[in-house]
């Protein structure tokens, strides 16, 4: 296995195509797709799967692109740093479920190491894009939740994509809405107080499953449901329609503003913030760090 080899699996993941990755690489498709073949017979599986419109990833295959994508971004460094003497930046990238509070100690993390030598990347997204993004290397970190409802689904798909879950700290649930909604002024709220009025989630795309879902009691029978793809849209609906959305308590004013609040919700259900990342993995510095910040939130969360 070379390290031209890797550069050409990329390329081809990248294009989806033997001769647009051929023409990009400079080289003639004989050459690419002998190398190809030569680094799939030495591996043991296929990488790709040819079809009449292109090339796919197969499932092995998306597995070691992420670790070849890593090895190439480590020797591109090493080149920087010791040979060609260009200014190669260590890049730091982390997937999330929507949490202000992990954007806001995304924040901290490029506030304390800065943009010179860094480069970041965050990306708010779906549960199960949470998993494939740190699976396929694409993300050092994820974060998101678990409960007793979703916990051994969500740890047999993080287990077998090759990951673990390090809990930080458990949440009660809150019921978080504009402060012009009627119930904001109530110090704690039942199910049925909010049956009046829009329960608030974030869809999940083709894998819209109960388990993945990012708020709790995903299975109640909600009166009126709306589905939305980010966390802007929930605030605006929030205002517009007094909706609401159930989350842990940790308001960040700083993000989001201060014309919202969190109600406790009188249930027994808690919710386990934490992180996955690769299993046996050496995180980073800056992922160190990262969960340090995201640690403090323990303190913060809502009594």
């Amino acid at each position: 296995m070379t390290l031209n080899q890797l550069k050409y699996v990329l390329a081809l993941a990248q294009e989806n195509s033997i001769n647009d990755a051929a023409k990009k690489l400079f080289i003639s498709q004989p050459a690419l797709t002998s190398a190809l073949k030569s680094l799939e017979e030495e591996i043991g599986f296929s990488i790709f799967t040819r079809t009449k419109s292109g090339i796919s990833l197969t499932v092995k295959g998306s597995e070691f692109i992420g670790y070849a994508r890593s090895v190439i971004e480590q020797y591109d460094i090493l080149d920087a740093k010791y040979v060609s003497g260009t200014n190669a930046k260590h890049t730091f990238h982390v997937s999330m479920q929507h949490y202000t509070f992990a954007v806001n100690a995304f924040v901290e993390v490029i506030k304390e190491y800065g943009m010179d030598e860094f480069e970041f990347e965050i990306h708010e997204t779906k549960t199960h894009e949470v998993i494939e993004n740190v699976r396929d290397q694409k993300s050092e970190i994820g974060v998101l939740y678990m409960n007793d409802f979703n916990r051994d689904v969500l740890s047999k798909i993080i287990n077998e994509s090759g990951l673990e879950f390090t809990p930080l700290f458990d949440c009660h649930i809150y019921a978080y809405m504009s402060k012009s909604n009627p119930l904001s002024k109530k110090k704690t709220v039942t199910m049925k107080d909010l049956d009046d009025y829009p329960c608030l989630v974030f869809a999940q795309g083709d894998q819209n499953s109960f388990y993945f879902a990012e708020e709790v009691l995903s299975t109640y029978e909600y009166k009126r449901l709306v589905r939305a793809n980010d966390r802007a849209t929930l605030l605006n609906l929030m205002v517009g329609i007094n909706g609401y959305t159930l989350c842990s308590g940790i308001i960040c004013e700083d993000l989001n503003g201060t014309e919202y609040c969190a109600v406790k919700l009188k249930t027994t259900e808690k919710m386990t913030i934490g992180y996955i990342s690769r299993k046996s993995s050496i995180l980073s510095e800056l992922a160190e760090k990262y969960v340090a910040e995201l640690a403090k939130y323990k303190e913060k969360v809502l009594k």
